[in-house]
């Protein structure tokens, strides 16, 4: 089951994808006279979600009742906007370097994890990435992302699967030579929050388009994973080839913070040719081009570049 967030006829809905487009799930349980489960699961995904299994079960049942069910609960996906799967998660955390390119030794190192906003760096598939005044080197990166079905604290690696939703795309977008202090002299510790901050400009976070439920991805270490500008493939490589495993990952993280459900963890980006960012190549990205994310069993999540306006 693959489920999306989006707007059509200016509500927000969500939807799971049909071979007859998205069906609105809230308005299809309506027809199925299940109206307290359309306003009480159905509304949006953070209370699918946070239904536990019962939320997804409903979503299932009605997805398969697609066939009969009138046009009306039907949008076209080329015609709606679409949000990021969870357009409001409580967490949107991400690895610094999680391929066997970034980390030789796992023994001696533990995952590097940051985070960014979620209410202001998540935009949806087709939504534009915007080139803010103060970047010069802004770099894609497409990554895996784990999007989290149950809370947890202290998950063990074993029993990971169990408290995963699903997967999605999740571009994180890159100032890489970010210095908001041009002519200072530079501390220790300069370096590294620049790159954090560089992390966390406004729509640095595309995602979507959909959350493809764990049912259709029995192994998230067996996907192929690319990334193209403009046609032209930037990244390519395997999940595979990833350090920390997904597992391995939730497993880490519980163990600082209790993780909710609709939670987002970008598992990192390939980082060497024929992978590799944009950084290495001296290529960044500019007004006009396109970002292509695309992952096996997935999707493809394509982001037009603009400059920001003048204000």
């Amino acid at each position: 089951m693959k489920l999306a967030t989006f707007v059509c006829g200016g509500l927000e809905r969500l939807g799971a994808l049909t071979e007859r487009g998205l069906l609105d799930l809230a308005a299809a349980a309506q027809i199925c006279g299940q109206q307290e489960a359309a306003q009480r699961v159905l509304g949006d995904a953070m209370a699918l979600l946070g239904s536990g299994g019962a939320g997804l079960d409903l979503a299932r049942g009605l997805l398969a009742r697609a066939e009969t069910l009138p046009e009306v609960v039907l949008c076209d996906p080329g015609q709606v906007t679409f949000l990021p799967p969870v357009p409001r998660p409580a967490k949107l955390l991400l690895m610094g370097g999680n391929w066997s390119e970034h980390i030789q030794d796992k023994t001696v190192q533990s995952p590097p994890v940051f985070m960014k906003p979620p209410a202001t760096t998540l935009i949806g598939h087709g939504q534009p990435i915007m080139i803010q005044k103060t970047s010069k080197c802004v770099d894609p990166e497409v990554e895996l992302a784990v999007i989290m079905g149950r809370r947890g604290r202290y998950i063990p690696a074993e029993r990971a699967r169990e408290y995963v939703a699903g997967y999605t795309i999740l571009n994180d977008v890159s100032e890489r030579a970010f210095n908001p202090r041009p002519g200072q002299e530079r501390t220790g510790r300069d370096e590294f929050f620049d790159w954090l901050h560089g992390k966390w400009f406004d729509g640095f976070a595309p995602c979507g388009p959909y959350l493809v439920c764990t049912q259709e991805i029995a192994d998230p270490q067996a996907l192929d994973i690319r990334l193209r500008v403009n046609g032209e493939t930037q990244q390519d490589s395997h999940t595979s080839h990833m350090a920390y495993t997904v597992p391995e990952i939730i497993e880490f993280i519980s163990q600082i913070v209790t993780l909710e459900p609709g939670d987002i963890i970008a598992t990192g980006c390939p980082g060497s040719p024929p992978g590799g960012v944009g950084k290495a190549r001296g290529q960044y990205l500019r007004p006009g081009d396109v970002v292509e994310a695309e992952i096996e069993k997935i999707g493809m999540l394509r982001s037009p570049v603009i400059a920001e306006p003048a204000r």
